[in-house]
């Protein structure tokens, strides 16, 4: 299955971008790097610049239906990059209105927010983004990883760099189509 990572120019952790996209090619997946502009993305190691990675496809030319899935990585100014970007957000929301299982870890729910998908939802995320997904109408719970699939599509986040080998996990086994 090919997956999309969408992940802004500047910004995105890049342990957070990496160790998902092992697990997704473990998997047999093809991952494919969106972003909103072409050529390089900058990564990042909380504040300090990582490694730079190469964009396959340019969010807008790039369409959700081509994909089986979206993962979401975090960094702080990733989703706050990507929820101020019209086709971003179009795009996220893509993944939703078609059914498709989409993964998000640490700050990557202000995305989830910004598209208005998180009513009704269950999720967990970087515990500084709990009062903007209630006041988005979704739930906010601290757990390593939470699988929500009271929606249109499953949906699995994690609150941090900690947890992403249970991410990982969880969202493999999803995107296999086994719920939990």
């Amino acid at each position: 299955m090919r997956i999309a990572f969408l992940a802004a120019p500047e910004g995105v952790e890049q342990v957070e971008l990496t160790e998902p996209w092992k697990a997704a090619s473990d998997a047999g997946h093809e991952p494919v790097l969106v972003s909103t502009k072409a050529g390089e993305i900058q990564a990042f190691d909380h504040l300090d610049k990582g490694d730079t990675f190469p964009v396959d496809e340019v969010v807008g030319e790039a369409s959700a239906s081509s994909f089986g899935a979206l993962v979401l990585p975090g960094g702080v100014a990733n989703p706050d990059f990507l929820r101020m970007d019209e086709k971003a957000v179009a795009f996220v929301k893509e993944f939703f209105e078609g059914g498709r299982p989409v993964a998000a870890i640490c700050h990557a729910p202000w995305t989830l927010v910004e598209a208005d998908v998180v009513r009704g939802r269950v999720l967990t995320s970087w515990p500084s983004l709990r009062t903007d997904i209630r006041n988005a109408g979704g739930t906010w719970v601290d757990e390593q990883v939470k699988i929500c699939d009271h929606g249109p599509n499953v949906l699995v986040t994690s609150r941090k760099p900690d947890d992403l080998k249970a991410f990982c996990d969880a969202f493999v086994h999803v995107f296999a189509g086994d719920p939990g």
